[in-house]
């Protein structure tokens, strides 16, 4: 017997600790009787749900054994038998053992295979379900497993890839090249030491799959689904989507760069515009960003760095400046743009640049969260170990990059680099650069302290480290200074 129980009934007993309450559980139970037979738990799905997660638990204290699958109204949707107790399935995704498809409103059927049951036993089981509806990410949250590494600290990772999925490739066994699969970026990016990669295959979430499947693998590098957004006006990256974005702009289906805001936000994504100052024409088509209308507040990110670009007319630097002269805060991110895991003819390897994010955890959520919050640098070389830690301190506020603080006099910068001997620390103020106030690296991990005044700080300010022929070594992010008497 199965029954549906209202949610109050059993929220105790089938919420998973890290995700909202469930939408619905099932309950029931198996006997002796049903050795070696087949068992159907029915449930309803509604017409607007786009993800369906599901915990299955049952007691196996009699040597019961219960095999599971799934059926939706109709097709054959997977079997798992005992080795999942949590599956989900999207249009996009699924947990592997399960099909990918659209999720078709109406009856489904938990499917249940029964190879022992004792005489006499009496198992029960619980299958809490969870749906993705609108905007809602319930089924997407239960599905989500527990950060990588806890506690915070700097996490270093890349914003920009492609693999098969896209114009990805590399070469094959017997040397041809072919069409690169998505493990063998995810692998060059854990022999760099990353903590986490975003896959980023133009227009399509089909490689969302693969990520679901060789997550469980690589669980010391998380694997956060992206898509790069690629318009006839430029190129937006889509970081932490949980479905397809549209990425015709332009069209009525996204008449401006407003409406795909919209749909990122309620597809979970933040964005970020890539090489904004590359050209755009025959060369490299719609490359560079010129969508009119653009709501930069809307945006929560700039790819200042793309490859071994950091400085020149192609880096995306001065296009990031500009906007932050207008006031808009746009986190500063770097990413390898990666096409070939093997980095041939000296094109950037994956984790070149590496982007290093101050954060809760290791986590998609506390990735993302980093990002908006701006305590963040890109490491030019993608080393393993360079640092640059910067806070502002005015009277008893402080805060680090990304930062806002008010100012009534003189600002501190603390200012930590580690791992750049012999380079040199730049103080730039709304994208000028003081020189008076550079300051050498004379040792494996230097503090330096500047003190500015207002006509030195207000509005923004930020550090960036260059080597003695002066390339960027590192690019550090803003901290936003607001002046009683700015007139910026």
């Amino acid at each position: 017997m199965v029954t549906a129980l209202p949610l109050a009934a059993t929220l105790a007993a089938a919420a998973l600790s890290s995700a909202a309450a469930p939408d619905l559980v099932l309950t029931g139970a198996i006997d002796g009787k049903n050795h070696q037979t087949y068992q159907e738990a029915p449930f309803s799905v509604p017409a607007d749900v786009t993800r369906v997660t599901i915990r299955f638990d049952y007691d196996k204290s009699n040597h019961t054994v219960i095999d599971l699958g799934l059926l939706d109204p109709q097709r054959f949707r997977g079997w798992s038998g005992g080795s999942k107790a949590l599956l989900t399935l999207s249009p996009s995704d699924a947990t592997p053992s399960y099909l990918p498809g659209p999720v078709v409103a109406g009856r489904w059927r938990l499917l249940m295979g029964i190879p022992n049951a004792r005489p006499g036993s009496h198992s029960a089981y619980t299958a809490s379900i969870w749906f993705d509806r609108g905007t809602g990410h319930a089924a997407s949250d239960a599905a989500t497993p527990p950060p990588l590494r806890s506690g915070p600290g700097w996490y270093r990772g890349d914003f920009h890839m492609h693999s098969a999925h896209s114009d990805g490739s590399c070469l094959s066994q017997s040397g041809v090249r072919v069409p690169c699969p998505a493990f063998r970026t995810v692998e060059s990016a854990a022999t760099a030491g990353l903590d986490f990669i975003a896959l980023s295959d133009h227009n399509t979430v089909s490689h969302l799959n693969d990520l679901r499947e060789l997550q469980p693998y690589f669980d010391k590098l998380l694997l956060i689904p992206a898509t790069e957004i690629t318009t006839f006006h430029g190129h937006i990256q889509a970081i932490g989507l949980d479905r397809f974005i549209d990425f015709r702009l332009g069209t009525p289906v996204v008449p401006n760069p407003t409406a795909l805001a919209d749909d990122a936000a309620r597809a979970g994504a933040i964005l970020s515009i890539n090489h904004p100052n590359s050209p755009s024409g025959e060369m490299c088509m719609g490359c560079g960003w010129s969508a009119p209308d653009t709501d930069y507040d809307r945006i929560q990110a700039i790819e200042a760095v793309n490859g071994r670009i950091a400085d020149g007319s192609l880096s995306g630097i001065p296009f990031w400046y500009a906007r932050l002269n207008e006031g808009h805060h746009l986190t500063g991110i770097g990413g390898s743009d990666s096409h070939d895991p093997d980095a041939p003819d000296g094109k950037p390897p994956v984790g070149h640049p590496t982007t290093v994010v101050h954060a809760a955890n290791l986590s998609q959520a506390a990735i993302l969260d980093g990002i908006r919050a701006g305590d963040v640098f890109v490491d030019t070389q993608g080393t393993r170990d360079r640092l640059l830690e910067v806070e502002a301190h005015a009277g008893n506020a402080h805060v680090p990059m990304g930062g806002t603080i008010d100012l009534h006099g003189p600002l501190t910068l603390d200012v930590r680099v580690a791992h750049a001997d012999g380079a040199r620390i730049e103080l730039v103020h709304r994208g000028e650069t003081l020189a008076a106030l550079s300051a050498l690296v004379t040792g494996p991990d230097v503090h330096q302290s500047l003190v500015l005044s207002p006509e030195q700080s207000c509005g923004w300010i930020a550090i960036n480290v260059r080597d003695a022929q002066g390339a960027a070594l590192l690019v550090g992010n803003p901290v936003y200074v607001r002046c009683a008497a700015e007139t910026h």
